[in-house]
């Protein structure tokens, strides 16, 4: 059996989207299985969500304006040296 130092060996030589691939499958094997109630909940609040947008009751701003404001927020918490 291959161990695990063996493994990260081999998978350190896959091309990045592969390895990509592999930590995601990794991370996902740690969470289990989805809950039915926690999922039909994000189901809910995702359609509420889109609703409210579709409607215009929700104001949206554009990815680089979100950028934008993320950037500043991370600047505030932990300034740049």
């Amino acid at each position: 059996m291959a161990t695990k130092d063996d493994l990260l060996t081999d998978a350190l030589r896959l091309p990045i989207h592969e390895r990509a691939e592999m930590v995601r499958e990794l991370l996902s094997s740690l969470d289990g299985e989805p809950e039915e109630d926690v999922e039909a909940a994000w189901t809910a609040e995702i359609r509420r969500r889109l609703d409210d947008v579709r409607a215009g009751r929700a104001k949206t701003i554009s990815a680089e304006e979100s950028l934008q404001r993320l950037d500043a927020i991370l600047a505030k918490a932990r300034p740049l040296r």
